[in-house]
């Protein structure tokens, strides 16, 4: 019963750390970092442990389907270059800095161990970037740099990783034999991640029910990196073709109340476990530190300084000569947008939105144990105490700092997605009124008059841009705003009972979610 209760005060304290990040406008998962530090030094906590085998499944397969759904093809593909320098030429410059660092501080630490250390730091996090960026204008490309980098660099630093942990626990490597049967991975997983996107997206067609549909999300999701990882593909990059392809063909297999509540459903189950791993990697710093003498603290608190120092600074040498120097240009731009080349404010932003996040985390916790016979990783306790101080060092440090940084840089951005947005918005509509020609009926000629209203603006529009709303969402909004104060009073004078309440407010919620979104905000 108290571990009940313990979780629900932990649960609660992480949603008023969110809250209170939300209105500074950090990166919540700094905040979830200092909490999960807290924990170390609580008296009382429960020992919570995970299967390392389970580990990277349960934190990495949702965080890569939902990051990899919500991921745009065409502007990967646009922007390949820099995303390619990012996820691929830092992870790897990273993780060979950080090995030769570690390696010089301990000399007694296996150069494969160092490596793996290298692996588990080397790749940013998306979570914890996005949601600064959610508010800060920063411009769309440099978001989109942002979110290809955090999706695609797992898959090199989590190949570097396995190598290393299989290297550190049988002393044996040989890269004549791994390298064969890494392209075979590499090869088959971009080739079973879309045929199993599209086999699922057949299946998706005979569930109607919206819980149903949702499990066999998580279903699909747990299962394929499991499957995945059982006949040596990767996990990363099958799951990630597999939620690009889903995105690309579902839009018209999936009902609106399914998107609607599923989108909820996974931004929560995302926050979730971003508090399940704080509080598990809390939960580990307690018994480390508890175990080290005051050298051993002393020791390994200047690794993880320099660490952390290290991670910083090499993803600002990566970038800045590149967008300093070189002025390396994004790719071309699209039909009526301007030219983007990555100068030194822009690349000085990208660098230092390097926060580490949940992938370190899982990585780290991921590690063996050690058991009674003397098994287990090598440092696995410097590795894991490092690892949290990379996490929570970057979170404070560039999280916090982020914000202001990219206010100051004044980065301008030429909106090209609301550009898209309104263009495709005014041929929405024009063909919605085309589907009402002939028809007289009073409700056709209701709807013909709102969007020939929309469709009048966007011609006036010097660049034939549609309005955000629709001319009816204000007073729609006024309206069921009534509506709800009338059935508030129903039910509370006893007219009405719950049952017939319930049923009549979620027809105005639906009634209400026809408003454009935009209006709302």
């Amino acid at each position: 019963m108290f571990v009940f209760y313990w979780i629900v005060g932990v649960l609660f304290g992480a949603v008023l750390l969110a809250a209170l990040a939300r209105r500074l406008g950090a990166p919540y998962p700094a905040f979830l970092a200092l909490g999960g530090a807290g924990l170390a030094f609580l008296p009382g906590v429960p020992n919570l442990s995970l299967d390392p085998d389970l580990a990277l499944a349960l934190f990495l397969a949702p965080v890569l389907m939902d990051a990899g759904y919500d991921t745009s093809l065409r502007d990967l593909r646009r922007d390949w270059r820099p995303i390619a320098g990012l996820a691929v030429g830092a992870v790897l410059v990273t993780t060979a800095v950080v090995a030769g660092v570690t390696k010089w501080l301990v000399p007694d630490m296996p150069l494969s161990a160092a490596i793996v250390l290298g692996a588990v730091v080397a790749p940013p996090d998306a979570v914890a970037a996005l949601s600064v960026l959610a508010h800060v204008p920063l411009p769309h490309r440099l978001a989109t740099i942002l979110r290809g980098e955090s999706l695609l660099n797992d898959a090199g630093s989590l190949l570097i990783y396995r190598l290393g942990v299989a290297a550190a626990m049988t002393g044996h490597f040989s890269v004549t034999e791994v390298a064969p049967a890494f392209l075979i991975g590499v090869v088959g997983s971009l080739v079973v991640g879309p045929l199993v996107a599209l086999a699922y997206l057949r299946l998706l067609r005979r569930f109607e029910d919206v819980s149903i549909a949702i499990v066999l999300q998580f279903v699909v999701t747990f299962g394929l990196w499991v499957a995945a990882e059982a006949v040596e593909l990767s996990g990363v990059l099958t799951v990630v073709s597999f939620a690009i392809t889903v995105a690309r063909y579902a839009a018209d297999q999936t009902a609106p109340r399914q998107r609607v509540i599923s989108n909820a459903v996974w931004e929560t189950v995302i926050f979730v476990l971003n508090v399940l791993a704080f509080v598990l990697i809390g939960n580990q710093l307690g018994p480390i530190l508890a175990r080290l003498t005051e050298a051993q603290a002393m020791s390994y608190a200047v690794v993880a300084g320099a660490i952390v120092a290290t991670v910083i600074v090499v993803r600002i040498a990566w970038v800045l000569p590149a967008s300093g120097i070189r002025r390396m240009r994004f790719g071309e731009p699209r039909e009526g947008e301007p030219r983007a080349d990555l100068g030194v404010g822009a690349g000085f932003a990208v660098s230092w939105a390097g926060m580490r996040g949940l992938v370190t985390i899982a990585a780290a916790l991921a590690l063996p144990e050690g058991g009674p016979d003397g098994s287990g990783f090598p440092y696995r306790d410097l590795i894991v105490l490092t690892a949290f101080c990379v996490v929570i060092g970057t979170l404070v440090i560039q999280g916090l700092s982020l914000r202001p940084l990219l206010a100051r840089l004044g980065l301008e951005d030429a909106d090209p997605v609301g550009r898209e947005v309104g263009r495709a918005r005014a041929e929405a509509y024009g063909a919605a009124v085309e589907t009402l020609k002939g028809d007289t009926s009073e409700a056709a000629d209701t709807l013909r008059r709102e969007f020939h209203a929309v469709l009048a603006q966007a011609e006036a529009h010097e660049e034939g841009l549609a309005p955000e709303s629709l001319p009816t969402d204000a007073p729609r909004r006024r309206a069921l705003r009534a509506a709800r104060d009338r059935i508030l009073t129903l039910r509370r004078t006893g007219r009405i009972g719950d049952d017939a309440f319930f049923v009549l407010e979620e027809e105005l919620d639906w009634a209400e979610l026809n408003a454009t979104p935009r209006a709302e905000a």
